[in-house]
């Protein structure tokens, strides 16, 4: 089968999901998509958004060590990783998405979004959400989990 990069984020204010209507699935998603060539997931999550959002934003940094030399510098690392069944599209057969996942907040709107619909959820807002008819389960459970607990930024062990 054959698998494509891709990049997701989870962008959050004020205890707030930002999610975008996705046409093509008929659900609330997060913003994303593919990952083009000669492009990192980071730089595709960030083009993502602000494609599908106007919005420029700042990663959520949950590092382990951070690394800043001239040969080797370290990049944002995803807060959750999945490889998600994408069923067949019209000439496109089924296939899976290897999905970096991130988790981010706005810093500024800059540009109009696309035309898909944006709207902030709160945890109180999910439950007028039917599950796998409005919004995957697994973006459901994701976004429990980051409401339901203080996103803290923690500060990485820089490493140069």
């Amino acid at each position: 089968m054959k698998k494509e990069f891709t990049a997701t984020v989870y962008i959050i204010k004020d205890q707030k999901v930002l999610l975008v209507y996705h046409h093509k699935f008929q659900k609330w998603l997060p913003p994303g998509g593919h990952v083009e060539p000669n492009e990192s997931p980071t730089e595709a999550a960030k083009r993502e958004v602000l494609e599908e959002t106007g919005l420029t934003i700042e990663f959520i940094r949950q590092e382990n060590v951070w690394v800043d030399y001239k040969n080797a510098t370290s990049f944002e690392r995803p807060y959750l990783c999945l490889t998600e069944d994408i069923p067949a599209h019209k000439d496109m057969p089924p296939h899976q998405h290897l999905d970096f996942v991130y988790i981010a907040k706005p810093i500024a709107q800059v540009q109009e979004a696309e035309d898909d619909p944006c709207r902030w959820f709160g945890l109180d807002e999910l439950d007028d959400l039917t599950i796998e008819v409005d919004i995957f389960t697994d973006t459901i459970v994701v976004i429990k989990h980051l409401l339901s607990q203080s996103i803290v930024t923690t500060h990485p062990i820089y490493v140069s």
